[in-house]
């Protein structure tokens, strides 16, 4: 019988729990369904029967298989960071009196080797006239993004988009937010708007009136090009 999870691919191949999954719990709680929750009232208790098979939506893996299949995640990508130089999209360009993108700058390689994360905030007037705001992943958007060079070389702005992590428009009101392979977002009721980090778990908090959490940092740079920037850097280190 085939084996659709990705576990049975060869070395350095795509396995979508080990990428999509920081912890084991984390695992399990996806395999937990909102009926489950009703009547045991309990998480613990639900993840202990999907753990054993009572539970959940299909075969469990176990714990044992779980951290190997991220052991092997995070060496295949270690072994692509190895094997490829990296390209830096900012690498020799003239970024004179532009001080987003030369903080941007001094951050790629760090971003795109996985020792940092950066949370890019920026306030600015779009095409339209309209005030956006918005939350950019930064390594997302190093990955996914086809104008990366672009705004290296001036040529394209960059701005909030609505499949950033959180975006907002504040002639129409329209927000949206979505998680990325780096952060999960919280809407929290007391807190505001916070960001869990996908690999340690840690939360970093964006309300410029309280520490934006472990191993986090939080830069405002004064700039001409936008109304306000804002720049969160979190030192990855992953959970043992």
């Amino acid at each position: 019988m085939d084996d659709d999870d990705g576990s049975k691919n060869g070395p350095g191949s795509y396995d979508p729990i080990a990428e999509e999954f920081a912890t084991y719990e984390e695992y399990l709680d996806s395999q937990i369904t909102g009926t489950d929750m009703y009547y045991l009232e309990d998480v613990e208790l639900a993840r202990h029967l999907v753990e054993l098979g009572i539970r959940g939506n299909g075969e469990v893996i176990r714990r044992e298989e779980f951290e190997q299949r991220k052991a092997a995640a995070e060496a295949a990508h270690q072994a692509r960071l190895n094997r490829k130089p990296q390209k830096l999209a900012s690498h020799g360009k003239d970024l004179e009196g532009c001080p987003l993108l030369q903080a941007l700058r001094d951050r790629e390689e760090a971003v795109r080797n996985g020792k940092l994360t950066t949370i890019i905030f920026i306030r600015a007037k779009n095409s339209r006239g309209h005030e956006v705001s918005g939350y950019i992943d930064y390594a997302h958007r190093l990955k996914v993004d086809p104008h990366t060079e672009a705004y290296f070389e001036r040529s394209k702005r960059l701005m909030p988009q609505h499949s950033d992590l959180s975006f907002y428009n504040w002639e129409t009101h329209l927000t949206t937010s979505n998680p990325t392979p780096n952060f999960q977002v919280i809407a929290d009721d007391s807190l505001g708007l916070l960001f869990k980090n996908k690999r340690d778990r840690k939360v970093m908090n964006v309300d410029p009136c309280s520490n934006p959490g472990d191993n986090s940092t939080r830069t405002q740079l004064a700039t001409d090009e936008y109304l306000q920037v804002v720049l969160y850097d979190h030192v990855t280190r992953r959970r043992s």
